[in-house]
């Protein structure tokens, strides 16, 4: 089940992220966050855009968010999108279901574009992001740095 995040997801999404952030280069946090800081976040991303978690049994499996493309007021119409899975649960379709649910919400929040930032290689991400129409549109050599390596980061953009 897709639904809007709750305050009591927290726990279960930090959880999910953290994994990520100790990990992987897919986020370019160093250091895990705690419950509170997920708590903090979501509160200022609902304010404005879309949180929507996959529920099974209880439990969160995935989750995905859209946040400011830049603080300038003539980008108000345009969002970075964020969707994490659960690592046990990838391959599963989830991604999918996420983030065609949160293309759907930006729609109908009168949002116009929407980017991907994906750190590379992530053949999975460009995948699910490329199912959904999004092209490349920029590629930035060594941007990141994280577990002793440099990382680029493509970004995907879409028209809603």
């Amino acid at each position: 089940m897709i639904r809007n995040v709750r305050s009591h997801d927290a726990k279960d999404i930090c959880g999910i992220y953290n994994y990520y952030i100790k990990n992987t280069v897919i986020t370019f946090e160093e250091d895990e966050i705690d419950t509170k800081e997920i708590e903090t976040r979501v509160a200022f991303i609902i304010k404005k855009y879309p949180w929507l978690v996959f529920e099974d049994k209880g439990k969160i499996k995935g989750y995905a968010y859209a946040s400011g493309w830049k603080s300038r007021p003539a980008y108000r119409y345009s969002v970075e999108s964020t969707v994490y899975v659960d690592i046990d649960h990838t391959g599963k379709g989830i991604g999918i279901k996420l983030l065609e649910a949160l293309i759907e919400a930006l729609k109908n929040r009168g949002f116009h574009r929407v980017m991907g930032g994906i750190a590379l290689p992530n053949d999975a991400s460009i995948a699910l992001h490329e199912k959904f129409g999004f092209l490349k549109c920029a590629h930035f050599s060594e941007v990141g740095f994280k577990f002793g390596k440099w990382i680029d980061v493509g970004y995907w953009q879409k028209i809603l």
